[in-house]
């Protein structure tokens, strides 16, 4: 079984998924952002890292959301709201972004823990504890330091963004196991196959 802390060969099919889901987060930054109590934007863009990270994988999960953000880096205006360049990674959102990359890993390690195949709980958990979580654990102390507020000031006034990503967290999971039972491919993983134990098994016959 294929250890999931270790990158495996990138190829061709690889390149194609990463690239794909880079665009996935950049289109769903075209609806623009908005902010509530404080500098950082809300934006659906965080629904894309949290499928890269399921669907994909921790490795090429981690990878599509760093090709994504070195292109915003390049000035590319993909940003929720048409933002782009070096600056992004100077401001109060500085953190959050970030923590997509690493966000994005733990989603794939615990989705796909073990090398299982997705199930509803676990795919919600990770999505959560990925997607939410270390992605608040990381944007949070930066916003503070950017803003000069006091880090519990900060964190109470993220607690706005929760609704929204949990609704987004859910979406997620939906699509993701909807794709493990309409299109298994879509992961490019072949899971172990579940045995019935109330099959009984034929004795193996001795020649």
């Amino acid at each position: 079984m294929a250890n999931p802390l270790r990158p495996r060969r990138i190829d061709a099919t690889d390149v194609a998924r990463i690239a794909v889901f880079a665009a996935i987060i950049a289109v769903l930054g075209l609806p623009g952002s908005f902010t509530v109590l404080g500098a950082v934007p809300i934006t659906a863009q965080t629904l894309g890292v949290m499928l890269a990270g399921a669907i994909l994988g921790p490795w090429l999960g981690a990878l599509s959301v760093t090709v994504f953000l070195t292109l915003v880096t390049l000035g590319l205006p993909l940003l929720a709201g048409g933002r782009g360049g070096i600056g992004v990674f100077l401001g109060p959102s500085a953190g959050y972004l970030l923590g997509w990359i690493v966000g994005a890993f733990v989603i794939g390690l615990i989705v796909h823990a073990g090398g299982r195949k997705p199930v509803t709980w676990r795919t919600f958990v990770g999505i959560v504890t990925g997607g939410i979580l270390v992605v608040y654990a990381i944007g949070i102390p930066v916003q503070a330091l950017v803003t000069r507020l006091p880090l519990a000031e900060t964190a109470l006034t993220s607690l706005v963004f929760i609704p929204g990503d949990l609704v987004k967290a859910v979406i997620a999971t939906a699509i993701v196991m909807t794709l493990v039972r309409a299109y298994p491919r879509a992961f490019r993983r072949t899971w172990p196959a579940k045995v019935d134990a109330s099959v009984p098994t034929e004795p193996a016959r001795v020649p």
